[in-house]
């Protein structure tokens, strides 16, 4: 049965351990197709000039055919299952991390490490629980370090692959777009007769290649750097988590492992330096105490 300490422990656990929508790819994408459409409506166009299923189908089979030949098929599920965390982010607050890892150490040194073996059977997070795990059943500091340095380097490492699977395709879907565009041309010089049918059809052949750029540099591309920067940001995270547990096995004082974890936090404001070469201003009443001399020497009498 969990001891009333542990309560807390579990729901700070299920509290960092949360997601939230990213309202920044969401927005980002509203204003981007926002933009695009509404210049087209101001300049008399029409969504129906745009709305071609076909040059959608070249564009988006001939890209993702492209990708599969050149990337491993369970990373591309991967990829492809891992697009929920483009538009949703967990909602892990350093902050709520750190103050966290400083309860914990106030519990080792009141109560000694192994008391910490209830409090990680509740916690959400695998990372933190497996290092702190590791702490209680006394594993050489060392030891800790390096198995969960190899956690870090392996999460980023399958971050990276799943990125690249979108930056291939930011880099496959403008070509594709052209290979549209050539087609639908080859179909236009078949009709070279109707110079009304000629333009429509050159219009349309370009739908191709709007699609192909439009995707490449809406989507796929900034969903690359968004899963690279979800990356950094989980590797600060549980860098943060790792500094955290070595502090409590080496029986740091809390408030010295805090002052270290704050490193971490990026969100927290870096204070601003002061100017140099403004003296401190002195307060008016210490420049006219009572009984103080004036300036040019001793007071008259």
């Amino acid at each position: 049965m969990p001891t009333p300490a542990a309560a807390p422990a579990a729901k700070a656990a299920a509290k960092t351990s949360g997601t939230r929508i990213d309202f920044s790819t969401l927005a980002g994408i509203v204003l981007s197709i926002g933009g695009i459409i509404g210049g087209l409506l101001l300049e008399k166009g029409k969504v129906q000039d745009v709305a071609q299923g076909t040059a959608a189908m070249i564009v988006l089979g001939g890209t993702f055919g492209a990708v599969l030949i050149t990337t491993p098929i369970g990373v591309v599920l991967r990829a492809v299952r891992g697009i929920r965390s483009i538009f949703v982010e967990a909602s892990n607050d350093a902050a709520e991390v750190i103050d966290s890892l400083i309860r914990y150490a106030g519990l080792a040194r009141k109560n000694g490490i192994v008391s910490l073996e209830t409090e990680a059977a509740g916690i959400a997070d695998p990372f933190l629980k497996k290092a702190l795990n590791l702490a209680v059943d006394g594993t050489d500091l060392q030891e800790i370090r390096k198995m969960m340095e190899i956690d870090i380097v392996s999460g980023e490492r399958a971050a990276e692959a799943e990125a690249k699977v979108w930056e291939a395709a930011g880099g496959y879907a403008p070509t594709i777009g052209i290979i549209g565009a050539v087609m639908g041309l080859i179909q236009v010089m078949k009709h070279l007769e109707d110079i009304k049918e000629v333009g429509h059809g050159i219009a349309v052949a370009f739908v191709a290649t709007v699609y192909g750029v439009g995707s490449a540099n809406l989507f796929f591309l900034p969903a690359a750097s968004k899963l690279r920067a979800r990356s950094r940001s989980a590797a600060v995270l549980k860098e943060l988590v790792l500094e955290g547990v070595i502090g409590i096995v080496e029986g740091l004082n809390p408030s010295l492992i805090r002052l270290k974890l704050e490193g971490f936090d990026e969100s927290r404001p870096v204070p601003r330096a002061a100017k140099p070469g403004k003296p401190a201003r002195s307060s008016g009443s210490a420049a006219k105490a009572p009984g103080a001399a004036p300036a040019g020497g001793a007071s008259k009498i």
